[in-house]
This record gives C-alpha cells, structure tokens and sequence, in this order.
C-alpha cells in the first residue's frame, strides 16, 4: 500500500476508518526525515491491513502541534483510535517490522482498560 497524505481535512476519517495507522511525522527539509522516507514506504507494502500516512509537519502545522511533535521525524501507531507508540528518529527497517507486527498482536482490551485504569478520571470513586 502507498503512503497517504495526512491533513487535518482527512485525519479523523482515516482514524476512524482503519484499526491499525502509522503516521510518519516528517518535513521536506530534514535529512533524517528524507532517509527514513524510503524506508517507511518500502514497509508499508508488506503490511496492506496497515495504513501508513505521513504528516508534513510544515503543511500540517495544527497536526503537528496537536501531537505535541517536537523533533523529527517523530514515529506515531494508533490501534483502534488509541495511541500506543511514539519514537522520535528514524528507524532502521527491521526495527521498523518488528514493531509492526508486535503491535498486530497486542490485546487492545487489555490497553484500553490500563489506560482507563491510569486515567484521573478512572480513578474517581
């Protein structure tokens, strides 16, 4: 699968329309940025359950502030919504598939009730 574009326009769709969505977070400008770039293209054609979207943080300033991104590029997965990894730096492919299939096999139940547990709100009795 090809990479998408991630804009404000389109972010909540492909959120809420996929289980499993990569964001590489990355600027035309920087070094780092374009050697990762190959890498996480290459990557997205072995996982097509997977969407993989990059965010120009230049293009998509409000995105970026919004995941309080501030180095890149800066690696986001989000499974059912739910953000659960975020790296700055490139990584190297194989790291790069590891983690992808880690993140396949996670029991996102079991996430999102820790999370509810660690939340203030789910503490309140």
């Amino acid at each position: 699968m090809a990479t998408l574009e991630i804009t404000k326009e389109n972010f909540d769709q492909t959120m809420d329309q996929n289980e499993t969505v990569i964001l590489d977070f990355w600027a035309s400008w920087c070094g780092p940025c374009r050697m990762f770039g190959p890498t996480f293209e290459k990557v997205s054609g072995q996982f097509p359950g997977v969407v993989f979207g990059k965010v120009d943080t230049e293009a998509q300033q409000e995105l970026a502030a919004a995941f309080q991104v501030r180095s890149i590029p800066t690696l986001m997965v989000f499974r059912q919504n739910t953000l659960i990894f975020e790296q700055a730096g490139a990584l190297p492919e194989s790291a790069l598939t590891e983690l992808i299939q880690k993140i396949q096999t996670l029991d996102m139940g079991k996430i999102k009730q820790e999370i509810e547990a660690s939340s203030p709100q789910g503490n309140i009795e």
